[in-house]
C-alpha cells in the first residue's frame, strides 16, 4: 500500500521561500567598521531574485558551479538562496587554502563565475588568472578591481547587477536529489576532496539541527555564525535559521574577541557557533577586560575537541558551551553533547566534553580491525564509521574510494561509544601516537595541559623514537607574563595521566600553526620538530 501524502521536493527554493516570506519581518544583520547594517529578510528574498535573474544574464542556466569568496554578510546569504535554487551549484571557496589549493579546487569543481567581497579582492587577485574555467568575477562592494584585470575575466559590480535585474523569477521545479551546493575538505593529506550536498541532505540537515536535542531553534532566536559560511556551509546555521525564522548577525571579516564582544553586546544574538580557539580568545578578553555576553543561551562549538577548561569557563559566565561534532563529509553537524536528562554538576561535564549523540536521522558505530563492529561500552575503541540521509557517500568524481564501505562513511576519528550513545573521539586516526605497543590520545593530552591556568593552546604530536617506536612532543603556548615550566607541566599531567603517556619532549611557542578551518594542523608541528626548528627541552 503507497501512502496517500503529497510527494513534494525538499528543496532550498522552499526554505527561502519560507524564511524570506513567512519570517519576512526578521532580519539579516552584518556588522561593519561603522556598526551594523540591517536587511529584512524580504529584501533578502527579493535580492536573491535579482542575483538569480544576472546570473541567468551572465550564462548560468543549468548546474554550472557558482563561487563564492566571501565573508559571512548578506550578500553571501543571497548567494546562498539565489545559486541552488535557480538550479546551479553554490560552491564556497575557503579563502584561507593556499593559492595551489584554491586553483585546484576551482578548476576541479569548474567553476563559471566567481563572487568576491570587496575586502578580499587582493587575495583573489593573484590566483585568479589559474582560474582556467572561471569566466565571470562579480564583487560586491566598493574596491579597486584593477588587480584583478588582466586574468582574462569579465567584472562586474554586484550592485549594479541587481540594480539592472527583474526583482522576479520563475524558480524552477528541482529535484530534491541534486546537487546544490559544494564544498571541499580541508586539504591537510593531498587535494582537498569535493562533497556535493544535495537540496533534500540540506533540508534535512537544518530540520534535525533546528530541534530541541540540536539548536532548539525558533523565531524568538538571533544567530550569530561565527564559522564561516565557507566552511561547511556555516555548520548549516543560515539555513536552519531561516526554517525556523530565526534572526542572523553575520560578523562579516570581524572575527577577533574584541570586535566580536562589541558585536554581541549590540545585537544580542541568543546562539553563537565558532570553532573552540575562537571561544578561548574571547574568553580570555572577557576575563582580562570584561564584555556581556548574556543574551547567549547557547554556544555550539566544534572543528576541534573543547577542553574542559573552556566549557567551565563559560559556564563562570552564565553561557552555556555545547560541543559538536562532524566534519565537511556530514553536512556537517551529526552530533551534539547534551547531557541525559537530570545529570547535573560534574556528572553533566563529563558528558558534555564526549562528542555527543547522534541527530535524529543517522546511525553511528565503531569499527575495529578487519571490520569488526565493536560493542558500544564505552572501552572499545575503533574508528567511527557514520551514515544517514546528510552523509556524503562519495566525494566528487569518486575520488579515495576506500573511505566508503559498504554504506558507511570511514571518518577518520578514532573513539569509543557508550551504552547510552554517546561517542567520545580520542584521536584521529593519522595523530594517535602509537608508543612501546600502547596507544596514547594526543587529545587527552591537550585537553589536560589547557586546563592550566596558564596554558592558552597544547597541541600534541607523536615523534619517532628509538625504543618507543614514537613518543608525544607537547607544543605549548603560555599566556602573557606565564614563566611556568616544562616540569611544572609535566607534574600537573602527572596528576591526571598515566606516567608513561607523559611527554619528555617540551617545547613553547608563539602561536600553534593551524589550518585554514582553526584546527592544530599537527602536520606542520610534525615537519618543525623534523627541521629542527624547534627548541625541544627533554625530561627525564
Amino acid at each position: 500500500m503507497w501512502s496517500t501524502m503529497q510527494d513534494v521536493p525538499l528543496t532550498i527554493t522552499s526554505i527561502m521561500r519560507f524564511g524570506t516570506g513567512v519570517f519576512g519581518d526578521r532580519e539579516v544583520v552584518t556588522w561593519t567598521a561603522d556598526g551594523p547594517r540591517r536587511r529584512t529578510y524580504a529584501e533578502v528574498g527579493e535580492r536573491a531574485a535579482r542575483l538569480a535573474n544576472a546570473l541567468r544574464a551572465l550564462g548560468v542556466d543549468g548546474d554550472q558551479r557558482v563561487g563564492t569568496f566571501m565573508w559571512n554578510n548578506a550578500e553571501h546569504l543571497e548567494a546562498y538562496l539565489a545559486i541552488p535554487s535557480m538550479g546551479a551549484v553554490l560552491h564556497t571557496l575557503n579563502i584561507r587554502l593556499s593559492p595551489d589549493q584554491l586553483a585546484y579546487i576551482a578548476g576541479h569543481a569548474e567553476d563559471r563565475v566567481v563572487l568576491v567581497d570587496a575586502s578580499l579582492v587582493p587575495l583573489l587577485a593573484p590566483v585568479l588568472p589559474d582560474m582556467k574555467t572561471v569566466q565571470h568575477v562579480v564583487v560586491a562592494g566598493e574596491a579597486d578591481t584593477t588587480p584583478l584585470e588582466g586574468a582574462g575575466k569579465e567584472l562586474h559590480s554586484y550592485e549594479d547587477l541587481l540594480a539592472a535585474a527583474s526583482p522576479e523569477f520563475d524558480w524552477p521545479e528541482l529535484d530534491e536529489r541534486q546537487a546544490a551546493a559544494m564544498c571541499y575538505t580541508s586539504g591537510t593529506t593531498g587535494n582537498p576532496k569535493g562533497v556535493a550536498y544535495s537540496h533534500r541532505s540540506s533540508y534535512l540537515h537544518s530540520m534535525s539541527a533546528a530541534t530541541g536535542n540540536g539548536l532548539g531553534l525558533n523565531a524568538a532566536d538571533r544567530v550569530l555564525p561565527v564559522v564561516p559560511m565557507f566552511h561547511a556551509n556555516a555548520w548549516g546555521l543560515p539555513y536552519a535559521a531561516l526554517l525556523a525564522g530565526a534572526s542572523l548577525v553575520m560578523p562579516d571579516r570581524f572575527l577577533q574577541a574584541e570586535p566580536l564582544i562589541q558585536l554581541i553586546e549590540t545585537e544580542r544574538p541568543t546562539i553563537a557557533g565558532a570553532v573552540p580557539t575562537i571561544w578561548s580568545d574571547v574568553l580570555r578578553r572577557v576575563n582580562e577586560h570584561g564584555g556581556d555576553l548574556s543574551s547567549l543561551r547557547l554556544v555550539p562549538c566544534g572543528g576541534s575537541a573543547v577542553p574542559e577548561s573552556l566549557l567551565r569557563g563559560f559556564d563562570a559566565l552564565g553561557v552555556r558551551i555545547v560541543q559538536a561534532w562532524g566534519m565537511t563529509e556530514t553536512s556537517p553537524v551529526a552530533t551534539m553533547a547534551h547531557p541525559p536528562i537530570g545529570v547535573t554538576g560534574d556528572d553533566a561535564v563529563r558528558y558534555r566534553v564526549s562528542q555527543g549523540r547522534v541527530l535524529a536521522g543517522l546511525e553511528i558505530r565503531i569499527v575495529g580491525d578487519g571490520d569488526r563492529v565493536m560493542p558500544n561500552d564505552g572501552a572499545a575503541v575503533g574508528e567511527v564509521e557514520i551514515r544517514g540521509p546528510w552523509i556524503t557517500g562519495s566525494y566528487v568524481k569518486d575520488e579515495d574510494a576506500g573511505r566508503f564501505y559498504d554504506g558507511w562513511l570511514r571518518t577518520g576519528d578514532v573513539g569509543t561509544l557508550s551504552a547510552d550513545g554517546y561517542l567520545t573521539l580520542t584521536d584521529r586516526a593519522k595523530d594517535v601516537i602509537k608508543s612501546g605497543g600502547e596507544w596514547i590520545s594526543s587529545v587527552e593530552l591537550e585537553n589536560r595541559l589547557m586546563a592550566h591556568p596558564d596554558v592558552i593552546e597544547a597541541a600534541v604530536v607523536g615523534v619517532p623514537d628509538d625504543r618507543w617506536q614514537e613518543r608525544p612532543l607537547a607544543s605549548v603556548v603560555l599566556r602573557e607574563g606565564a614563566a611556568t615550566t616544562a616540569g611544572q607541566l609535566r607534574d600537573f599531567l602527572a596528576e591526571h595521566v598515566p606516567h608513561w603517556q607523559l611527554p619528555e619532549r617540551w617545547t613553547f611557542v608563539q602561536e600553534v600553526p593551524k589550518t585554514s578551518v582553526g584546527k592544530f594542523d599537527k602536520k606542520v608541528l610534525r615537519r618543525h620538530y623534523a627541521d629542527g626548528a624547534l627548541a625541544v627541552e627533554h625530561l627525564t
